[in-house]
């Protein structure tokens, strides 16, 4: 028993000795591996030695020192991924051009970070950017790069404070088009990237591009992140990419669908998430005490943390959260607010602007649920967002009225009061809207004149439109159109002192009125109310005055000519007594006041008394708006006068109505270019055997 013991215990021995022996090998194997793999990283370290202490001025071509450095930064960042402290000392040395702008964009596109961006070398890199020596080329992809890894930034309050500066030089004309666009369109064709260009700078400035543009083209611009995209996502299939599961998720793709129209998947609100992992930054959040969004699940909670919330990084997931409003409601954050205008606005242009069917078809459910989404949250804040208002100012010029109209008119109705910074801003948007009427009334009624010949007056549009509409019903459009702008220029030239503008604008509208019979062949006729005639019989420019005389010689041909053909033919139509009694009380009212010096109209209902007109002070009132006394031609008159008698100290005007000086003072008037008072005079006033040669000699009104 003993000799067995005995053998036992130098057993044991013999294996102690053993262990020993493996455990000193495996730490020499462990050093030896920890030797070659500092070997393998000091020329990487030497490499970032060596971009952060480069003089400036140093020269690239022909320096193989820079060239092997380089490379060696390359191959540690496509392979593992840069450090954050490599990308500082990176990003530092390409911003700062040290040695110049040639290998810029070679350095940019190899910043592959491994885990976080620091915040800290995004903003001296957009210091760096306000210098303004750095090409645009370079700039462009610095701008790639901010907004590839944007989430992957460690913390972005200094970053907001700039956030105005980055979006003014995303919206660059240097950036957004080149004028150097147009002489490549005229080089190299009609490319789909250029066009893509093109259409872009379209939408923002469509003054500056008249070009037609195709409305679909199937390939544009190349991916803009591509080369950082597939570099992180190949870090991430080795498991080397250390960030949060939010900006993964972001890389990964998404199953095709069988549609080949286009996506662009902006009306997706993303889901409120935090900025970067909790595991990668906990320590500097905490330290910087900050509060994801995300975390806060009660408004009590929203009142504790109020001034230490960090936002999301998909500023639109602030639309679906109530919380998130109630802080912008809050706090007035701008940069949280340009921010979420700047997704906003482009999601509104990219589905709505950009699409052809304006964000119909195969999406329809999810532009309406995401507008639906947009308008309760202006609800909630009882306000509009400027990225909307800025969206429908260009949408409502392409929307046919019917499509999602109760979100539009809904947003509509957010558009905040703008204050008018020079007096004209009213008679604009008055002239404007006028103008925009006259055009309508033009398009129905050439519309009607094109198939009315064709179904001859009895016109039932099943083969030409989706509308079923007979004669009868168009002439209540068009008529209840004509008095709608009537009542609306009434008003307008009220509130507006019966501007020249306006009124210039109202003519032109009643210009179309007059003729449609005549020159559209529509059986019907309006004549202007009180409100728009008066003020252009009593206007102080003789233009005007000339086109109200034009237009009521084309209303007097357009009655005749209907009158005759009721005598003629069965297809004729039946004009009220009303309207011939409007006609001839403005025409006998035109005669007495410029060719009979006389304001009576005995047939009106206006009408100014005698002690009114003395109260005024103004001698002979009844002959203040002839011819020779009109405000419009008073100055025709005194020029007249003194070419007539030129010798004579005291202008007598009243002498011009003698018979040779009248017949020639309405020759020197008619050739002044007042073809309108021309005309209405020669077939509404003569006298046998004689053109107007006398102010006794008058003919009245021959409709009735």
């Amino acid at each position: 028993m003993a000799k067995l013991v005995s053998l036992s215990d130098s057993d044991l021995s013999a294996s102690s000795e053993e262990s020993v022996s493996s455990r000193i090998h495996r730490s020499l194997r462990l050093a030896e591996q920890e030797k070659r793999k500092n070997e393998a990283e000091k020329p990487f370290v030497l490499a970032l030695k060596y971009f952060s202490e480069v003089e400036v001025g140093t020269p690239v071509v022909g320096n193989d020192e820079f060239e092997n450095h380089l490379a060696q930064v390359e191959k540690v960042a496509f392979s593992k991924g840069l450090s954050p402290e490599a990308v500082s000392v990176m990003l530092e040395f390409a911003m700062s051009l040290r040695m110049g702008s040639s290998p810029c964009a070679r350095v940019l596109k190899c910043l592959i970070p491994d885990s976080v961006v620091p915040q800290e070398a995004v903003f001296r890199a957009v210091v760096w950017l306000s210098v303004g020596k750095i090409p645009i080329s370079t700039q462009v992809l610095f701008i790639k790069w901010v907004l590839t890894v944007f989430d992957m930034i460690d913390a972005k309050d200094k970053l907001r404070a700039i956030y105005g500066f980055i979006f003014s030089f995303i919206t660059d004309e240097n950036l957004v088009c080149d004028s150097n666009a147009f002489k490549l369109l005229g080089k190299a064709g009609r490319q789909p990237y250029l066009l893509h260009l093109l259409s872009l700078y379209k939408v923002f400035c469509p003054e500056l591009v008249t070009l037609s543009i195709p409305s679909r083209m199937r390939s544009g611009f190349k991916n803009h992140i591509s080369p950082w995209k597939s570099a992180l996502m190949a870090l991430q299939k080795r498991g080397s990419l250390q960030v949060a599961s939010s900006i993964s998720l972001n890389f990964t793709l998404k199953n095709k669908t069988g549609s080949r129209k286009r996506r662009h998947r902006h009306l997706e609100l993303p889901e409120l998430s935090r900025v970067t992992n909790t595991g990668v930054n906990t320590e500097q959040t905490s330290s910087r005490k900050l509060v994801p969004l995300v975390q806060i699940q009660s408004f009590e909670q929203l009142l504790k943390n109020m001034h230490q919330i960090e936002l999301p990084a998909q500023m639109g997931s602030l639309l679906g959260s109530r919380l998130a409003l109630q802080y912008l409601d809050c706090v007035q954050d701008e940069s949280a607010l340009l921010r979420l205008n700047f997704w906003l606005g482009y999601a509104l242009h990219e589905e709505f602007l950009f699409c052809t069917d304006g964000g119909a078809g195969q999406n329809a459910e999810e532009a309406l649920q995401f507008l639906n989404k947009l308008l309760s949250a202006q609800q909630f804040l009882q306000e509009g967002f400027h990225s909307s208002d800025a969206f429908l100012y260009k949408f409502l010029n392409i929307w046919d009225g019917s499509l999602l109209r109760p979100q539009i008119l809904g947003l509509l109705s957010n558009i905040p009061v703008i204050p008018s910074s020079r007096e004209c801003q009213n008679e604009k948007l008055s002239c404007g809207l006028i103008e925009c009427l006259n055009n309508m009334l033009l398009k129905w009624l050439t519309w009607h004149s094109v198939y009315a010949l064709e179904d001859d007056l009895d016109i039932s549009l099943h083969s030409h439109t989706s509308i079923n509409i007979t004669l009868s019903g168009f002439k209540d459009s068009v008529m209840d159109l004509v008095c709608f702008v009537g009542r609306l220029a009434s008003v307008g030239l009220q509130l507006e002192g019966c501007h020249s503008l306006l009124l210039s604008f109202v003519l032109d509208f009643y210009e179309t009125v007059c003729d449609t019979f005549l020159k559209f062949g529509l059986p019907l006729v309006v004549m202007p109310p009180p409100g728009v005639f008066y003020p252009a019989m009593f206007a102080t420019d003789p233009v005007s005055l000339d086109r109200l005389a034009y237009i009521m010689n084309r209303y007097k041909m357009n009655l005749t000519s209907a009158k005759s053909q009721e005598k003629v033919t069965s297809h004729a139509f039946h004009i009220s007594r009303q309207t011939y009694q409007e006609f001839n009380n403005y025409l006998a009212f035109m005669v007495n006041c410029l060719w009979n010096s006389s304001m009576r109209c005995p047939e009106t209902d206006i009408q100014l008394s005698e002690e009114l007109l003395a109260k005024s002070g103004v001698p002979q009132p009844w002959m203040r708006f002839d011819l020779i006394h009109h405000p419009a031609f008073m100055m025709y008159a005194v020029e007249f006068h003194q070419k007539c008698w030129p010798g004579r100290k005291d202008m007598d005007l009243n002498s011009i109505k003698q018979a040779k000086p009248w017949s020639w003072y309405l020759e020197f008037l008619f050739t002044q270019g007042f073809g309108g008072l021309k005309d209405f005079f020669q077939n509404n006033i003569s006298r046998p055997g004689q053109e107007l040669d006398s102010a006794q000699s008058k003919k009245q009104p021959l409709v009735s």
